[in-house]
């Protein structure tokens, strides 16, 4: 009995001290540099910017171009000297690169990202706001709108901090580049694309680019209450699959065992009843960063995943939120068949939609598809838009440190935990992979559970006390980027 107590309390301890061996202390740094800007006047030029209804469509037909001349007009006019000092490319007629010169041309430049579209309102959801979705309002201490959060505030954030630093005559370094693409919300490769693609033609390596991403939360994820700001640093994969069955099709009164609907049914559940595995490697990264702040007993498990992977991976496999953090996932998502209920279908499709996990590929998607369905009579067509996981960016970088001290400096939470993460969604920023090998997805803003529903959701809006803060956000990585 005494040999095991002994044993006991000399596994805790060095479970313990595993516990604390990632442990990061929060550097102590100087306060942010001040930044002179009119707040009242800021928030009204994004409550402006709101009101141009810049709505991404898939269907070409039905874009709508004139709100994105307009919203171009109104941007000149809002920041003159951005457009006096800053040279102004329109990429593709609709989207816009601005160049601020640097006075060293031997140091690499930067990208600082946003997207000027917005997805639309549902139809039939516009009373449900409590302010009308393109109304820009500034009412009970918030910025109503579409593109507030997702993601006009960082253009106009951008292009406030610029029009500040030049109203006080600062000249950066090294060369900065804004990139707003116009079509982020349905691909990106009419936008950010073809701006990567100028970016490379003139040679352009940056030094890193930061887009849209993850956010600050106040009031911490689950499993840490201490406040927490998570960094993109990696996003995954898209790849949709048709599956489709053929076959002679007929009457419903004489029906084969199994009809052509039938067949694939089955090699749906089949997806769903094999998932691809559970793989840590993105987690860890950010348990690195956040472990220190966890109660003893989780701590002692998720530092220690050479004993208790298996148990973590069961513990997020348990919600859809979590289990998308460790794994590719399979989403049926459309399926058709007979026109008609008395009639056999001779094809019945479905599409599946995978997001890709790091560490795997299309390709590698594609060939698991394929040996779990193990059918052939289930035709596999990859549809159009796909893309692999990002490549994976440092978290030892200069560049990322950059970013670490410029989020600590600004965000205005005492203790807070800045930490890597995988993000679950696509982004422009993937596309930038291509010219930058750190790009970073990071959005200057505190957000709560709810928000996160108002990203495409109803009643979109920003705080008109956090807004000003983005301000000073991207001033000071400015500052911060010499």
């Amino acid at each position: 009995m005494k040999k095991s107590i002994i044993f006991l309390v000399s596994a805790l301890i060095v479970l313990l001290e595993c516990g604390y061996a990632h442990a990061t202390k929060p550097a102590v740094l100087p306060p942010a540099t001040p930044i002179g800007i009119n707040e009242t006047l800021c928030i009204q030029h994004l409550g402006e910017a709101v009101r141009f209804q810049t709505v991404s469509n898939y269907d070409p037909l039905s874009f709508r171009a004139q709100p994105f001349l307009d919203l171009h007009a109104y941007l000149k006019k809002a920041f003159p000297l951005v457009h006096r000092h800053l040279k102004l490319e329109v990429i593709n007629t609709y989207s816009l690169l601005y160049t601020w010169q640097g006075s060293d041309p031997s140091r690499k430049p930067i990208v600082l990202m946003a997207h000027q579209d917005v997805v639309p309102v549902d139809p039939g959801t516009e009373k449900d706001w409590t302010r009308p979705p393109f109304s820009g309002e500034i009412a009970e201490g918030f910025i109503w709108g579409r593109g507030t959060l997702d993601n006009k505030a960082s253009m106009i954030a951008e292009l406030e901090a610029v029009e500040a630093l030049l109203k006080e005559g600062y000249q950066p370094m090294r060369t900065i580049y804004l990139a707003f693409g116009h079509d982020e919300e349905v691909s990106g490769k009419n936008g950010a694309v073809k701006i990567m693609e100028r970016l490379k033609a003139m040679e352009v390596v940056p030094e890193y680019v930061i887009d849209e991403g993850g956010s600050i939360f106040p009031n911490g994820i689950a499993g840490v209450k201490a406040p927490i700001a998570l960094v993109g640093i990696a996003e995954k994969g898209y790849l949709s699959i048709e599956l489709s069955v053929e076959d002679k099709g007929g009457h419903s009164s004489m029906p084969p065992r199994h009809t052509a609907v039938g067949v694939l049914a089955k090699a749906i559940t089949r997806l769903e009843n094999h998932p691809f595995p559970a793989d840590l490697t993105m987690l860890s990264q950010t348990l690195e960063y956040v472990a220190d702040r966890m109660p003893f007993a989780k701590r002692v498990i998720v530092t220690n995943p050479w004993l208790f992977g298996p148990l973590v991976k069961y513990l997020m496999s348990q919600s859809p939120e979590t289990d998308a953090s460790i794994r590719t996932t399979i989403a049926a998502t459309m399926i058709s068949g007979s026109t008609k209920d008395n009639i056999l279908p001779q094809k019945a499709t479905a599409v599946i939609n995978f997001r890709i996990i790091p560490g795997e590929t299309s390709a590698t998607v594609m060939a698991r598809v394929k040996e779990v369905i193990d059918d052939p009579r289930v035709k596999l067509t990859p549809l159009e838009d796909g893309d692999n996981p990002s490549p994976v960016s440092s978290t030892r970088s200069p560049s990322y440190a950059i970013l670490v001290q410029t989020i600590v400096q600004t965000a205005g939470e005492k203790d807070l935990i800045v930490a890597p993460f995988l993000d679950l969604g696509a982004s422009d920023a993937r596309f930038y992979a291509r010219i930058s090998k750190d790009v970073y997805r990071f959005l200057p803003i505190a957000l709560v559970n709810e928000d996160l529903k108002r990203m495409h959701g109803t009643n979109e809006r920003i705080s008109t006390k956090d807004y000003p803060r983005m301000i000073q956000f991207y001033a000071q990585l400015i500052r911060n980027s010499p």
